[in-house]
Protein backbone atom coordinates (compact mmCIF):
# COMPACT_ATOMS: atom_id res chain seq x y z
CA UNK A 1 0.00 0.00 0.00
CA UNK A 2 1.44 3.56 -1.18
CA UNK A 3 2.39 5.86 1.37
CA UNK A 4 -0.04 9.09 1.51
CA UNK A 5 0.98 12.16 0.33
CA UNK A 6 0.70 14.70 2.98
CA UNK A 7 -1.89 17.64 2.39
CA UNK A 8 0.12 20.58 1.86
CA UNK A 9 -1.00 24.06 3.80
CA UNK A 10 -3.41 26.84 3.05
CA UNK A 11 -2.26 29.78 4.03
CA UNK A 12 -4.00 32.76 4.70
CA UNK A 13 -3.04 36.56 4.69
CA UNK A 14 0.94 36.39 3.44
CA UNK A 15 2.51 39.91 2.58
CA UNK A 16 4.11 39.88 -0.47
CA UNK A 17 7.32 41.71 -0.58
CA UNK A 18 9.64 41.55 -3.78
CA UNK A 19 10.01 40.00 -6.71
CA UNK A 20 11.61 36.62 -7.66
CA UNK A 21 12.95 34.06 -9.82
CA UNK A 22 10.23 33.11 -12.84
CA UNK A 23 7.97 35.67 -12.51
CA UNK A 24 7.39 34.69 -8.69
CA UNK A 25 6.84 36.80 -6.18
CA UNK A 26 8.26 36.44 -2.32
CA UNK A 27 6.05 36.72 0.98
CA UNK A 28 6.20 36.17 4.53
CA UNK A 29 3.52 34.44 5.79
CA UNK A 30 2.12 35.90 9.55
CA UNK A 31 3.88 33.52 11.14
CA UNK A 32 7.17 34.19 9.18
CA UNK A 33 7.15 31.27 7.48
CA UNK A 34 8.90 32.24 3.64
CA UNK A 35 6.40 31.32 0.35
CA UNK A 36 7.38 32.20 -3.37
CA UNK A 37 3.82 32.86 -4.82
CA UNK A 38 2.61 32.92 -8.31
CA UNK A 39 -0.43 35.34 -9.19
CA UNK A 40 0.93 37.94 -6.69
CA UNK A 41 2.72 41.25 -7.26
CA UNK A 42 4.84 43.30 -4.24
CA UNK A 43 2.17 45.11 -2.25
CA UNK A 44 -0.59 42.03 -2.37
CA UNK A 45 -1.82 40.33 0.97
CA UNK A 46 -3.23 37.21 -0.37
CA UNK A 47 -4.04 33.81 0.48
CA UNK A 48 -1.53 31.16 -0.65
CA UNK A 49 -2.00 27.52 -1.97
CA UNK A 50 0.97 25.65 -1.44
CA UNK A 51 1.44 23.17 -4.12
CA UNK A 52 5.26 22.14 -3.45
CA UNK A 53 7.82 22.34 -0.97
CA UNK A 54 11.82 22.01 -1.33
CA UNK A 55 14.13 21.91 0.77
CA UNK A 56 12.03 23.55 3.87
CA UNK A 57 10.72 26.28 0.85
CA UNK A 58 7.20 26.68 -0.01
CA UNK A 59 6.07 28.08 -3.35
CA UNK A 60 2.14 28.24 -4.04
CA UNK A 61 0.02 30.14 -6.19
CA UNK A 62 -2.50 33.37 -4.89
CA UNK A 63 -6.20 31.99 -4.46
CA UNK A 64 -7.62 35.11 -2.88
CA UNK A 65 -6.39 39.09 -3.03
CA UNK A 66 -7.48 40.24 0.40
CA UNK A 67 -5.07 43.97 0.01
CA UNK A 68 -4.01 44.79 -3.61
CA UNK A 69 -0.94 46.26 -3.98
CA UNK A 70 -0.80 50.42 -4.86
CA UNK A 71 1.51 49.16 -7.71
CA UNK A 72 -0.93 46.61 -9.06
CA UNK A 73 -1.71 48.32 -12.99
CA UNK A 74 -3.89 47.04 -15.76
CA UNK A 75 -1.65 44.57 -18.18
CA UNK A 76 -1.54 46.04 -21.73
CA UNK A 77 -1.20 42.59 -23.47
CA UNK A 78 -4.69 40.66 -23.87
CA UNK A 79 -2.28 37.44 -23.71
CA UNK A 80 -0.87 38.15 -20.01
CA UNK A 81 -1.00 35.46 -17.62
CA UNK A 82 -1.22 32.98 -20.38
CA UNK A 83 1.96 34.04 -22.12
CA UNK A 84 5.30 33.91 -19.95
CA UNK A 85 7.43 36.39 -21.60
CA UNK A 86 6.00 39.69 -19.92
CA UNK A 87 5.15 38.46 -16.20
CA UNK A 88 5.21 41.40 -14.51
CA UNK A 89 3.18 43.50 -16.56
CA UNK A 90 0.50 43.87 -13.54
CA UNK A 91 3.71 46.04 -11.43
CA UNK A 92 4.07 49.91 -12.56
CA UNK A 93 7.91 49.94 -14.16
CA UNK A 94 8.82 51.81 -11.48
CA UNK A 95 8.05 49.30 -9.01
CA UNK A 96 10.18 46.73 -11.33
CA UNK A 97 12.87 49.11 -11.77
CA UNK A 98 12.42 49.32 -7.10
CA UNK A 99 12.36 45.49 -6.80
CA UNK A 100 15.28 44.81 -9.55
CA UNK A 101 17.62 47.01 -7.61
CA UNK A 102 16.55 45.16 -4.12
CA UNK A 103 17.78 41.95 -5.90
CA UNK A 104 20.65 42.83 -6.96
CA UNK A 105 21.56 44.42 -3.70
CA UNK A 106 20.52 41.54 -1.81
CA UNK A 107 22.62 39.05 -3.98
CA UNK A 108 25.63 41.33 -3.49
CA UNK A 109 25.36 42.99 0.29
CA UNK A 110 23.20 40.22 2.11
CA UNK A 111 23.96 37.02 0.58
CA UNK A 112 27.14 37.97 -1.16
CA UNK A 113 27.91 39.53 2.30
CA UNK A 114 30.19 41.74 -0.36
CA UNK A 115 31.40 45.07 0.61
CA UNK A 116 30.56 47.11 -2.56
CA UNK A 117 31.96 51.17 -2.00
CA UNK A 118 29.24 52.49 -4.41
CA UNK A 119 26.24 50.78 -5.57
CA UNK A 120 24.53 52.98 -8.16
CA UNK A 121 20.89 53.06 -8.92
CA UNK A 122 19.61 51.04 -11.97
CA UNK A 123 19.67 52.30 -15.27
CA UNK A 124 15.96 51.70 -16.82
CA UNK A 125 15.21 51.18 -20.57
CA UNK A 126 14.65 53.44 -22.69
CA UNK A 127 11.43 51.61 -24.15
CA UNK A 128 8.91 49.20 -22.23
CA UNK A 129 7.28 47.74 -25.14
CA UNK A 130 8.64 47.01 -28.73
CA UNK A 131 12.15 46.86 -27.29
CA UNK A 132 13.31 43.07 -28.77
CA UNK A 133 14.98 42.71 -32.26
CA UNK A 134 15.08 39.23 -32.03
CA UNK A 135 11.82 36.87 -31.24
CA UNK A 136 11.12 33.20 -31.90
CA UNK A 137 7.46 31.19 -32.91
CA UNK A 138 6.18 28.11 -33.16
CA UNK A 139 4.05 26.75 -35.75
CA UNK A 140 1.08 24.43 -33.74
CA UNK A 141 -1.77 21.84 -34.63
CA UNK A 142 -3.35 22.85 -31.23
CA UNK A 143 -4.54 26.07 -29.33
CA UNK A 144 -3.84 26.46 -25.33
CA UNK A 145 -7.15 27.06 -24.20
CA UNK A 146 -7.86 28.83 -21.00
CA UNK A 147 -9.81 26.99 -18.05
CA UNK A 148 -12.78 29.32 -19.45
CA UNK A 149 -12.82 27.82 -23.00
CA UNK A 150 -12.11 24.09 -21.71
CA UNK A 151 -15.17 24.13 -19.71
CA UNK A 152 -16.93 25.67 -22.62
CA UNK A 153 -16.22 22.18 -24.14
CA UNK A 154 -14.42 24.21 -27.37
CA UNK A 155 -12.01 22.35 -29.03
CA UNK A 156 -8.27 23.34 -29.21
CA UNK A 157 -7.34 21.56 -32.58
CA UNK A 158 -6.58 24.88 -34.45
CA UNK A 159 -3.31 25.65 -36.47
CA UNK A 160 -1.69 28.55 -34.24
CA UNK A 161 1.78 30.51 -34.23
CA UNK A 162 2.55 32.52 -31.53
CA UNK A 163 4.64 31.07 -28.19
CA UNK A 164 4.61 28.00 -25.69
CA UNK A 165 2.60 28.64 -22.31
CA UNK A 166 5.24 27.96 -19.72
CA UNK A 167 5.26 24.31 -19.31
CA UNK A 168 3.06 23.35 -22.87
CA UNK A 169 5.77 21.63 -25.30
CA UNK A 170 2.82 20.89 -26.88
CA UNK A 171 0.24 23.87 -26.93
CA UNK A 172 0.66 27.14 -28.51
CA UNK A 173 -1.08 30.55 -27.61
CA UNK A 174 -1.97 32.19 -30.44
CA UNK A 175 -0.39 35.82 -30.84
CA UNK A 176 -2.13 38.26 -32.76
CA UNK A 177 -0.06 41.33 -31.55
CA UNK A 178 3.02 41.14 -29.42
CA UNK A 179 4.14 44.49 -27.79
CA UNK A 180 7.83 43.24 -27.74
CA UNK A 181 9.14 43.53 -31.23
CA UNK A 182 8.59 46.69 -33.78
CA UNK A 183 6.64 46.17 -36.86
CA UNK A 184 6.97 44.56 -39.15
CA UNK A 185 6.89 41.78 -36.56
CA UNK A 186 3.10 41.73 -36.33
CA UNK A 187 2.06 42.02 -39.88
CA UNK A 188 4.50 39.37 -41.05
CA UNK A 189 4.00 36.68 -38.38
CA UNK A 190 -0.10 36.92 -39.70
CA UNK A 191 0.34 36.77 -42.95
CA UNK A 192 2.74 33.90 -42.50
CA UNK A 193 -0.29 32.32 -40.64
CA UNK A 194 -3.29 33.12 -42.83
CA UNK A 195 -1.26 32.37 -45.80
CA UNK A 196 0.40 29.08 -44.54
CA UNK A 197 -3.91 28.00 -44.03
CA UNK A 198 -5.28 29.43 -47.18
CA UNK A 199 -2.05 27.33 -48.96
CA UNK A 200 -3.26 23.95 -47.00
CA UNK A 201 0.24 23.41 -45.31
CA UNK A 202 0.18 21.93 -42.06
CA UNK A 203 1.18 22.98 -38.32
CA UNK A 204 3.42 21.00 -36.22
CA UNK A 205 2.42 18.44 -34.10
CA UNK A 206 4.94 18.25 -31.35
CA UNK A 207 3.61 15.34 -29.43
CA UNK A 208 3.12 12.86 -32.90
CA UNK A 209 5.98 14.64 -34.53
CA UNK A 210 4.01 15.62 -37.57
CA UNK A 211 3.29 18.48 -39.59
CA UNK A 212 5.28 20.46 -41.77
CA UNK A 213 5.63 23.93 -40.79
CA UNK A 214 7.51 23.94 -36.95
CA UNK A 215 8.93 28.04 -36.19
CA UNK A 216 9.78 31.00 -37.34
CA UNK A 217 12.62 34.14 -36.15
CA UNK A 218 12.45 37.38 -37.04
CA UNK A 219 15.19 39.47 -36.50
CA UNK A 220 14.51 43.12 -37.00
CA UNK A 221 17.40 46.17 -36.34
CA UNK A 222 17.42 49.62 -35.09
CA UNK A 223 18.36 50.42 -38.72
CA UNK A 224 15.15 49.12 -40.29
CA UNK A 225 16.73 46.02 -41.74
CA UNK A 226 14.80 42.88 -41.29
CA UNK A 227 15.86 39.02 -41.81
CA UNK A 228 13.12 35.65 -41.46
CA UNK A 229 14.52 32.51 -40.90
CA UNK A 230 11.55 29.68 -41.21
CA UNK A 231 11.84 26.19 -39.85
CA UNK A 232 10.21 22.93 -42.31
CA UNK A 233 9.92 19.82 -41.21
CA UNK A 234 10.68 18.28 -44.41
CA UNK A 235 12.79 19.50 -47.74
CA UNK A 236 9.96 19.57 -50.18
CA UNK A 237 10.25 22.93 -52.32
CA UNK A 238 6.96 22.58 -54.19
CA UNK A 239 5.15 22.81 -50.41
CA UNK A 240 7.20 25.85 -49.13
CA UNK A 241 8.08 27.60 -52.51
CA UNK A 242 4.73 29.03 -52.77
CA UNK A 243 4.48 30.36 -48.99
CA UNK A 244 7.95 32.09 -48.84
CA UNK A 245 7.12 34.02 -52.73
CA UNK A 246 3.83 35.39 -51.25
CA UNK A 247 6.06 36.57 -48.23
CA UNK A 248 8.41 38.09 -50.40
CA UNK A 249 6.22 39.65 -52.18
CA UNK A 250 3.79 40.87 -49.47
CA UNK A 251 7.05 42.07 -47.39
CA UNK A 252 9.72 43.73 -49.95
CA UNK A 253 11.63 45.33 -47.50
CA UNK A 254 13.04 41.80 -46.17
CA UNK A 255 16.84 41.83 -46.10
CA UNK A 256 17.76 38.25 -45.42
CA UNK A 257 15.34 35.44 -46.06
CA UNK A 258 16.96 32.25 -44.67
CA UNK A 259 14.98 28.63 -44.08
CA UNK A 260 16.21 25.01 -42.72
CA UNK A 261 14.76 21.84 -42.42
CA UNK A 262 14.01 20.11 -38.90
CA UNK A 263 13.86 16.78 -38.56
CA UNK A 264 14.97 16.43 -35.30
CA UNK A 265 12.69 16.18 -31.82
CA UNK A 266 13.42 19.27 -30.56
CA UNK A 267 13.29 22.63 -32.06
CA UNK A 268 16.69 23.76 -31.13
CA UNK A 269 18.07 25.24 -35.03
CA UNK A 270 21.57 26.37 -34.20
CA UNK A 271 22.87 22.73 -35.07
CA UNK A 272 21.04 22.88 -38.51
CA UNK A 273 22.47 24.36 -42.22
CA UNK A 274 20.64 27.36 -42.84
CA UNK A 275 19.65 27.60 -46.53
CA UNK A 276 19.33 31.53 -47.84
CA UNK A 277 16.68 32.01 -50.10
CA UNK A 278 16.80 35.58 -50.89
CA UNK A 279 18.78 39.03 -50.13
CA UNK A 280 21.46 39.44 -48.24
CA UNK A 281 23.62 37.16 -46.14
CA UNK A 282 23.20 39.13 -42.95
CA UNK A 283 21.57 42.09 -41.49
CA UNK A 284 23.56 44.86 -39.93
CA UNK A 285 22.70 46.46 -36.37
CA UNK A 286 24.56 49.64 -35.29
CA UNK A 287 25.67 49.32 -31.47
CA UNK A 288 26.94 53.10 -30.40
CA UNK A 289 30.04 53.70 -32.73
CA UNK A 290 30.34 50.16 -33.84
CA UNK A 291 28.65 48.41 -36.74
CA UNK A 292 27.94 44.92 -36.73
CA UNK A 293 26.79 42.25 -39.31
CA UNK A 294 24.19 39.51 -37.76
CA UNK A 295 24.02 36.60 -39.14
CA UNK A 296 20.68 33.43 -38.74
CA UNK A 297 23.03 31.62 -36.26
CA UNK A 298 24.77 34.91 -34.74
CA UNK A 299 24.32 35.67 -30.83
CA UNK A 300 23.78 39.50 -30.07
CA UNK A 301 21.86 41.52 -27.23
CA UNK A 302 18.47 41.58 -27.83
CA UNK A 303 17.75 45.18 -26.57
CA UNK A 304 19.13 47.25 -29.12
CA UNK A 305 19.46 50.14 -27.08
CA UNK A 306 19.72 49.40 -23.67
CA UNK A 307 22.13 47.38 -25.25
CA UNK A 308 24.54 50.79 -25.49
CA UNK A 309 23.62 51.87 -21.90
CA UNK A 310 24.91 48.39 -21.01
CA UNK A 311 28.26 49.32 -22.62
CA UNK A 312 28.38 52.30 -22.08
CA UNK A 313 28.44 51.42 -18.05
CA UNK A 314 31.20 49.32 -18.73
CA UNK A 315 33.38 51.56 -20.64
CA UNK A 316 32.37 54.20 -17.92
CA UNK A 317 33.83 51.65 -15.11
CA UNK A 318 36.80 50.85 -16.70
CA UNK A 319 38.32 54.26 -17.63
CA UNK A 320 40.51 53.18 -20.55
CA UNK A 321 43.35 55.93 -20.84
CA UNK A 322 44.31 54.57 -24.24
CA UNK A 323 47.59 52.55 -23.36
CA UNK A 324 45.76 49.60 -21.40
CA UNK A 325 46.16 45.99 -22.92
CA UNK A 326 42.35 44.46 -22.22
CA UNK A 327 40.71 40.64 -22.16
CA UNK A 328 37.80 40.23 -22.93
CA UNK A 329 36.56 36.93 -21.28
CA UNK A 330 33.21 34.69 -22.60
CA UNK A 331 33.62 37.61 -25.60
CA UNK A 332 30.32 36.47 -27.92
CA UNK A 333 30.66 37.90 -31.25
CA UNK A 334 33.37 40.30 -29.47
CA UNK A 335 30.56 43.25 -28.73
CA UNK A 336 32.12 44.50 -25.79
CA UNK A 337 35.39 43.85 -27.15
CA UNK A 338 35.19 45.60 -30.56
CA UNK A 339 33.00 48.88 -28.49
CA UNK A 340 36.07 49.27 -26.19
CA UNK A 341 38.88 48.79 -28.81
CA UNK A 342 39.03 52.44 -30.05
CA UNK A 343 39.80 53.31 -26.32
CA UNK A 344 43.19 50.53 -25.25
CA UNK A 345 45.72 49.35 -27.22
CA UNK A 346 44.77 46.18 -27.73
CA UNK A 347 42.16 43.19 -26.71
CA UNK A 348 42.00 39.52 -26.86
CA UNK A 349 38.82 37.78 -26.94
CA UNK A 350 37.82 34.44 -25.75
CA UNK A 351 34.82 32.66 -26.84
CA UNK A 352 33.63 28.79 -26.92
CA UNK A 353 31.31 29.33 -29.74
CA UNK A 354 33.50 28.89 -33.16
CA UNK A 355 31.16 30.79 -35.56
CA UNK A 356 30.27 33.64 -32.75
CA UNK A 357 34.59 34.20 -32.99
CA UNK A 358 33.77 34.16 -36.99
CA UNK A 359 32.00 36.86 -36.64
CA UNK A 360 33.94 38.62 -34.18
CA UNK A 361 36.49 38.89 -36.76
CA UNK A 362 34.42 40.04 -39.64
CA UNK A 363 33.15 42.51 -37.96
CA UNK A 364 36.25 43.18 -36.63
CA UNK A 365 37.14 44.06 -40.09
CA UNK A 366 33.72 45.91 -41.11
CA UNK A 367 34.57 48.53 -38.58
CA UNK A 368 38.29 48.40 -39.52
CA UNK A 369 39.72 47.72 -36.34
CA UNK A 370 42.73 46.22 -35.92
CA UNK A 371 43.84 45.79 -31.95
CA UNK A 372 41.45 42.71 -31.22
CA UNK A 373 42.74 38.87 -31.56
CA UNK A 374 39.78 36.29 -30.51
CA UNK A 375 40.63 32.86 -30.01
CA UNK A 376 37.78 29.95 -30.07
CA UNK A 377 37.97 27.61 -27.02
CA UNK A 378 36.47 27.28 -23.82
CA UNK A 379 37.90 30.18 -21.50
CA UNK A 380 38.90 28.13 -18.59
CA UNK A 381 40.98 26.16 -21.33
CA UNK A 382 42.42 28.95 -23.15
CA UNK A 383 43.18 31.14 -20.37
CA UNK A 384 46.58 30.62 -18.69
CA UNK A 385 49.79 31.57 -17.52
CA UNK A 386 51.44 30.94 -21.29
CA UNK A 387 48.14 32.57 -22.19
CA UNK A 388 48.83 35.69 -20.34
CA UNK A 389 52.89 35.56 -21.14
CA UNK A 390 52.44 35.36 -24.87
CA UNK A 391 49.73 38.17 -24.80
CA UNK A 392 51.17 40.25 -21.86
CA UNK A 393 49.55 40.71 -18.04
CA UNK A 394 46.25 42.02 -18.70
CA UNK A 395 45.86 45.90 -17.23
CA UNK A 396 41.95 45.46 -17.63
CA UNK A 397 39.47 42.59 -17.40
CA UNK A 398 36.03 42.33 -18.93
CA UNK A 399 34.14 39.06 -18.38
CA UNK A 400 30.27 38.09 -19.02
CA UNK A 401 29.30 34.60 -18.20
CA UNK A 402 26.79 33.09 -18.56
CA UNK A 403 24.08 32.64 -16.25
CA UNK A 404 25.93 29.52 -14.68
CA UNK A 405 28.61 32.07 -13.69
CA UNK A 406 32.20 31.72 -14.00
CA UNK A 407 34.30 28.11 -14.00
CA UNK A 408 36.01 28.17 -10.73
CA UNK A 409 39.13 27.21 -12.87
CA UNK A 410 38.70 30.61 -13.90
CA UNK A 411 38.15 32.52 -11.12
CA UNK A 412 41.26 31.07 -9.72
CA UNK A 413 43.53 31.94 -12.80
CA UNK A 414 41.46 35.74 -12.65
CA UNK A 415 43.30 35.81 -8.70
CA UNK A 416 46.48 34.51 -10.48
CA UNK A 417 46.56 36.83 -13.22
CA UNK A 418 46.31 40.24 -10.64
CA UNK A 419 44.68 42.68 -13.79
CA UNK A 420 44.79 46.15 -11.72
CA UNK A 421 40.97 46.13 -12.45
CA UNK A 422 38.76 43.59 -13.12
CA UNK A 423 34.91 44.87 -14.90
CA UNK A 424 32.79 41.68 -14.09
CA UNK A 425 29.37 42.32 -16.28
CA UNK A 426 26.33 39.42 -15.35
CA UNK A 427 22.67 38.85 -16.35
CA UNK A 428 22.47 36.78 -12.65
CA UNK A 429 23.55 38.61 -9.52
CA UNK A 430 23.60 35.19 -7.48
CA UNK A 431 26.37 33.84 -9.40
CA UNK A 432 28.10 36.92 -9.55
CA UNK A 433 27.89 37.42 -5.97
CA UNK A 434 29.32 34.09 -5.78
CA UNK A 435 32.14 34.41 -7.63
CA UNK A 436 32.79 38.14 -6.29
CA UNK A 437 33.12 36.74 -2.79
CA UNK A 438 35.69 34.62 -4.20
CA UNK A 439 37.23 37.61 -5.75
CA UNK A 440 37.80 39.50 -2.64
CA UNK A 441 40.55 37.83 -1.63
CA UNK A 442 42.67 40.13 -3.77
CA UNK A 443 40.22 42.52 -5.20
CA UNK A 444 37.74 44.97 -3.80
CA UNK A 445 34.28 45.63 -4.55
CA UNK A 446 34.82 49.72 -5.89
CA UNK A 447 30.71 50.10 -7.14
CA UNK A 448 28.41 48.03 -8.86
CA UNK A 449 25.20 49.47 -11.30
CA UNK A 450 22.39 47.23 -12.02
CA UNK A 451 20.58 47.29 -15.63
CA UNK A 452 17.10 46.53 -16.64
CA UNK A 453 17.69 44.88 -20.37
CA UNK A 454 13.71 43.08 -20.39
CA UNK A 455 10.98 45.11 -18.68
CA UNK A 456 8.51 43.47 -17.22
CA UNK A 457 10.54 39.86 -16.47
CA UNK A 458 12.47 39.52 -13.55
CA UNK A 459 15.44 39.16 -15.39
CA UNK A 460 18.38 41.67 -14.48
CA UNK A 461 21.78 42.47 -15.55
CA UNK A 462 24.62 43.95 -13.46
CA UNK A 463 27.65 45.44 -13.59
CA UNK A 464 30.55 45.51 -10.70
CA UNK A 465 33.85 47.10 -10.99
CA UNK A 466 36.93 45.29 -8.87
CA UNK A 467 40.02 46.72 -8.27
CA UNK A 468 42.92 44.57 -6.68
CA UNK A 469 44.00 45.48 -3.48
Amino acid sequence: MGRRRKKLPHIEKVSITGIADKGRSIGRAEDGRVVFVEDAVPGDVVDVQVNRKKKGVLFGYATAIRHYSIDRVGAFCPHFGLCGGCKWQHLTYEAQLRHKQTVVEDALLRIGKLEVAELLPILPSLEQTYYRNKLEYSFSNKKWLTREEIDSGISNLEDVLGFHKAGAFDKIINIEHCYLQPEPSNAIRNHIRITAIEQGLTFYDARAQTGFLRNMVLRITSIGEVMLIMSVKEDKPERYRPLFDSILQAFPQLTSFYYCINGKVNDYLMDLEMQLYKGEAYVEEQLGHVRFKIGPKSFFQTNTRQGIRLYDTVVEFANLQGTENVYDLYTGIGSIALYVAQACKQVVGIEEIAAAIDDAHENAQLNGIKNTTFYAGDVKDILTTEFATKHGKPDLLITDPPRAGMHPKVVQMLLQLEAPRLVYVSCNPATQARDLSILTEKYKVLKARPVDMFPHTHHIESVALLELR
